[in-house]
């Protein structure tokens, strides 16, 4: 490969607590190992690649690339654009019609005279990266591109762990310590804590791991009402388990009766297709996005569990509370940072020897971070329903193992 003279970074999709700082490690490392590279940023993800619209990074920036580290969400902004759904970039006026939104974005690469593209996003961001990869190589546009994993759901093959999920469940814990103090707001009182996970339940049960490794810190007052009974997690739901509504609603009338409050900690994306089905069966449309996914915030499943369970617990006041807002813009905790430190690392010295993929811990070579080739990255892998830390949570709470 030629020699690398410039590097571009871009971000899309959702955002999750790694961003800003993989784009400062990334920086900070093209500074250290090769700083004649010159880099910029496309603006709002591959929308901004379409557009043409990019920021500098400039002296001041390359001396403060670490502060990134320290901030959530992404200083160049995201979006979601798929390049291969060409009805909706022509739609939204990202190409003209009759364009190839590959062609489109390849084009510009070479007009910005880009020769590295690190991409920073999920599943559905490192596809796009493959699709945009297969097209250079294809049409011999000879330029690299180079991905990070990013998403909280935590469900990209065969990464291990993509970035950010562990801040996100610690943020989520931290949020639902809050919320679940509104159950003595009201006598029998259902919450619902819906956390955010379309098709993989791993975010959903680490976060209800984490909040009750917190709450086996606190302190309690039971002779004056304050017992972690009150505060525990007592039903925990993931798209990969069966769903048992009549008998989970028995269980948890007990606990209802007997704590005058239940606290359900629900994926967003449990029970999604029954729940579409019955939208469809009302007449309801429910939309997608550019990737062809249905819209969770329409689809509601926090409400739809708040419902069912509200009236056969006999609820006086149900609540759904969404923590994925929060959890997802936070600034990554330590152990994502060296994560995070890491596999840029390991991206600057990939890029520069003109290696493609997508730099992460690849389950299928021992867990080494590498370039993991773009034909193997796909997303949905589902969350494992033996791991350890899953199953002793359900036994601890009294609910029946999958």
């Amino acid at each position: 490969m030629a020699k690398t003279r410039k590097v571009a970074f871009l971000t899309a999709g959702g955002l999750a607590p790694c961003l800003s700082s993989s784009i400062g490690y990334l920086i900070d490392a093209y500074t250290r190992k090769a700083p004649d590279v010159e880099m910029i940023g496309y603006i709002n993800g591959y929308m901004g690649l379409l557009k043409g619209e990019s920021i500098p990074v400039t002296d001041a920036v390359r001396k403060n690339a670490l502060v990134l580290t320290k901030h959530g969400g992404s200083p160049i902004g995201n979006s979601r654009v798929k390049l291969t759904n060409v009805k909706d970039c022509v739609k939204r006026g990202l190409v003209k019609e009759g364009e190839d939104p590959l062609k489109v974005a390849a084009d510009q690469l070479v007009k910005d005279g880009v020769d590295v593209l690190h991409t920073i996003g999920g599943d559905d961001t490192n596809t796009t990266a493959a699709d945009l990869a297969a097209y250079l190589a294809k049409n011999g546009y000879g330029l690299t591109v180079v991905g990070l994993p990013k998403t909280i759901d935590n469900d990209v093959y065969p990464i291990k762990q993509s970035f950010g999920a562990w801040t996100a469940a610690e943020e989520g814990a931290d949020y639902f310590a809050h919320v679940v103090k509104e159950n003595s707001a009201n006598p029998r009182m259902l919450i619902v804590h819906e956390v955010m996970g379309r098709n993989c339940g791993w975010l959903t049960a680490a976060t209800a791991v984490a909040y009750r490794e917190k709450l086996a810190k606190m302190e309690f007052l039971p002779e004056f009402g304050l017992t972690s009974a009150r505060q525990d997690v007592h039903a925990v739901y993931v798209p990969e388990a069966p769903f048992d509504l009549e008998g989970e609603a028995a269980r948890l009338r007990k606990t209802m009766d007997e704590n005058d409050c239940v606290n359900i900690f629900v994926s967003e994306g449990a029970c999604v297709n029954e729940i579409i089905a019955e939208m469809k069966s009302r007449g309801e449309e429910v939309p997608v996005d550019a990737f062809g996914h249905p819209r969770l915030d329409k689809v509601n499943v926090g409400a739809w569990f708040a419902k069912r369970f509200g009236e056969k617990l006999g609820a006086e006041k149900t609540m759904v509370q969404k923590s994925g807002y929060y959890a997802r813009a936070s600034a990554p905790i330590a152990k994502d940072l060296d994560l995070i430190r890491a596999c840029a690392e390991k991206a600057v010295e990939c890029a520069l020897a003109g290696v493609g993929g997508v730099i992460g811990q690849d389950e299928d070579k021992g867990d080494e971070i590498r370039a993991c080739e773009f034909p193997r990255i796909k997303g949905g892998k589902p969350f494992n329903l033996a791991d350890p830390r899953y199953r002793a949570l359900l036994q601890a709470i009294g609910q029946p193992l999958p």
